[in-house]
């Protein structure tokens, strides 16, 4: 469930409590832009919970996205940002985190140390090789990224795309033996990376994991 707002129209419903912001109308509320998708991870856990959530899309043209309202949810100035009664959380791997121990019970971050560990591993791979590599190579391509080296990028890219490979070959899930948050940290980048110039064909078992992916229920698309 989707409730989309305008931040500019919303945050006059904000009030600061201390260091949080309240959201007292009972719904998470999940602060976006478009296109991210960071924001995606977190927008797919939330719909395959079948968690009711508000999304606010911020306006990065009018960088509502670095508004002195928006910093007070998010120093770093970046999306996505969950806020859930008085917490606020920032940052992709941490709503993921909160929402699986909150909402998922066993299903998406195990709480034993070998499966978490297990599941942290890949949420490792997806903040380094994937966004590095994948995300900001697919920047390049697409016009919306005009600093560093494609090829640099595009050799992280590759190496992330390779460790996926040789973990999915022989393993439907990246970890636990079932989809987890790890699945959804590192499909989201490498779903849309032939958008970057990488090949997903030339690595036949992600190409394959993607597709289960997004057969999973609740799979919804990025914009």
């Amino acid at each position: 469930m989707g409730l989309h707002y305008n931040f500019a129209a919303d945050r006059c419903r904000m009030r600061v409590l201390g260091s949080h912001f309240a959201n007292p109308g009972g719904f998470m509320k999940l602060y976006i832009t478009p296109t991210s998708g960071n924001a995606w991870k977190v927008r797919l856990l939330l719909s395959m919970l079948k968690v009711p959530f508000e999304t606010v899309v911020l306006d990065t043209d009018k960088k509502e996205h670095k508004a002195p309202d928006f910093l007070k949810l998010n120093p770093r100035g970046q999306v996505p940002v969950l806020v859930d009664g008085e917490r606020v959380f920032w940052d992709s791997t941490a709503c993921l985190v909160y929402l699986a121990r909150k909402h998922g019970g066993e299903q998406w971050l195990p709480t034993d140390a070998a499966g978490m560990a297990e599941v942290q591993q890949w949420l490792a791979l997806s903040n380094n090789e994937l966004h590095y590599g994948l995300q900001w190579g697919r920047g390049v391509k697409i016009g919306i990224r005009n600093i560093g080296s494609y090829d640099e990028y595009a050799m992280y890219g590759r190496n992330g795309l390779a460790v996926l490979e040789g973990r999915l070959k022989n393993n439907e899930w990246l970890a636990c033996g079932r989809p987890t948050i790890a699945d959804l940290a590192c499909y989201c980048y490498t779903s849309v990376s032939p958008e970057g110039g990488f090949d997903l064909n030339a690595h036949p078992s992600v190409a394959a994991w993607v597709k289960r992916v997004e057969a999973l229920p609740g799979w919804i698309k990025r914009v």
